[in-house]
């Protein structure tokens, strides 16, 4: 067994399939993490956190990150259009963003590194997005983009999404 990591269009994101996934007439088993198949495929963040939240159809979360967190991430259900924007003042790709659509028939992860942030809309009736992370959750170190940031100019499948105060520019 071993994992299958694949570069992106921005340094650093790495597009991953995980190492096991068997499916039959019972349904479905999948290993989403496997610390030494990880390493071995270069992925050597040390993770001490698992989060998980739970949306509707066009919610909006994000464009969240924070300087020190990487996030492994992954749907466990449904299906959801990822973003991810380089918010590293100090790169070359300043601003730049790619996007991903994960769900739980693809089982693809996308590996996050510090100074990007992530955001996704959910494209199913429900999604539910899973990230481990290397730092513990602190609200206070993370740095919010707008969604519809004309700097950015991401091109987003649902044009009247769901958001947060936060997520609006509110809070």
């Amino acid at each position: 067994m071993s994992v299958t990591v694949r570069a992106t269009t921005l340094d650093g994101v790495k597009l991953i399939e995980p190492p096991t996934r068997f499916e039959d007439f019972r349904g479905e088993y999948v290993e989403t993490y496997n610390e030494d198949l990880y390493r071995a495929a270069g992925i050597t963040e040390t993770f001490i956190q698992d989060d998980i939240s739970v949306s509707h159809r066009h919610v909006l979360r994000g464009i969240h990150g924070d300087d020190s967190t990487a996030k492994l991430v992954s749907c466990l259900a449904g299906r959801f259009y990822l973003v991810v924007v380089n918010w590293n003042p100090d790169s070359p790709q300043y601003r730049q963003w790619e996007s991903f659509t994960l769900s739980d028939r693809n089982r693809l992860q996308v590996l996050i590194p510090p100074r990007f942030g992530n955001g996704h809309v959910v494209l199913s009736d429900t999604a539910i997005f899973h990230y481990k992370q290397t730092t513990s959750y602190d609200r206070g170190r993370q740095f919010t983009v707008l969604w519809n940031d004309p700097t950015v100019a991401i091109d987003w499948p649902v044009p009247a999404p769901i958001l947060s105060r936060r997520d609006r520019g509110l809070a």
